[in-house]
């Protein structure tokens, strides 16, 4: 017992300084954290009345075949323990190009035409737009300065991050991954409109598969045994489903609700994408091949937001 009250101590203590040193980013979360809050509060009493039913069924199967997915990209590396830089690194930025493809076409673009229906005007819609991007933008930048997790090659992150195991730091690190695409598939669906969340959810099951296996190949790299690197990997994806259902309250309650939640998931998304994946995808000095690959996923997004959408 005083061993746990110590350790919580220890924690809470580095959380302290962490604030303390991200001062923005903890006003940043915690603001991002009241609208979040405000928006699943409209939204509680609707999706509880069964209003919301078919847009939660439509979330939660999106989200599920996105952790399908990346359970089955994983599954190579039972046999594989690591693949070419200049692959992984490709292999990323397609999985980049698709995120920023479908954070234009599937939430930007519904996100403005809706927020303009709702509120009267172009300009006042693009605005209800950008404020959902903003707290998704301090959202995800209050989960990365207080969650403890690692980058592959920049090393630990968050508060006490130096008394968990590496493992599980790369563990929370693809789980901020996950969360804002959950939270995308779920916006995408949230008024069961398959033209916005067919494509999207497609688009995101096809970018976890090499994401699932370059989790899975770092897990092997970090001393996990094949098995249990793939079921890691495998096991972020269940953020998927539960993101999913965030994002189908956060905007399935008041009608502004919806442009604010595309804009919040599609400022997740895109800040991830920048943050994080970019620059994993050039520390090798692959830029060209990754760049390639980038808009080999942007194109094969827009055509599927064409043919699906």
């Amino acid at each position: 017992m005083a061993t746990s009250s110590s350790a919580s101590e220890s924690w809470f203590a580095a959380l302290r300084v962490q604030a303390q040193d991200h001062a923005v980013a903890a006003w940043g979360l915690a603001l991002s954290a009241l609208g979040v809050a405000a928006l699943l509060a409209q939204s509680v009493a609707q999706i509880a009345a069964g209003e919301a039913a078919v847009a939660l069924r439509y979330a939660l199967l999106g989200g599920g075949a996105v952790f399908v997915a990346t359970a089955l990209g994983a599954l190579p590396a039972l046999l594989l323990r690591r693949l070419p830089a200049r692959v992984e690194d490709t292999m990323l930025g397609a999985a980049a190009g698709m995120m920023l493809a479908a954070s234009a076409f599937s939430l930007l673009l519904p996100g403005l035409a809706a927020g303009a229906d709702i509120v009267g005007g172009k300009v006042a819609g693009a605005a209800v737009v950008v404020v959902g991007m903003a707290l998704g933008v301090l959202l995800m930048l209050g989960l990365d300065a207080f969650t403890p997790h690692e980058h592959e090659r920049s090393g630990p992150h968050g508060p006490d991050s130096a008394r968990l195991g590496r493992v599980w730091l790369f563990v929370f690190a693809i789980t901020l991954h996950k969360l804002p695409e959950g939270m995308a598939i779920g916006v995408g669906f949230a008024h069961a409109d398959l033209s916005i969340g067919l494509p999207l959810a497609a688009a995101i099951a096809l970018q976890a598969v090499p994401e699932g296996l370059a989790v899975a190949l770092a897990l092997r790299s970090a001393g996990q045994s094949p098995a249990a690197a793939v079921l890691l990997a495998g096991a972020t994806g269940l953020m998927e489903p539960l993101g999913a259902v965030l994002g189908v309250g956060l905007a399935s309650g008041l009608a502004v609700a919806y442009p604010i939640g595309l804009g919040l998931a599609a400022g997740a998304m895109i800040f991830v994408v920048s943050h994080e994946v970019i620059p994993e995808t050039h520390r090798n000095g692959h830029q060209t091949p990754a760049t390639i690959g980038l808009m080999a996923g942007f194109a094969l997004m827009m055509v599927l937001d064409t043919t699906l959408g």
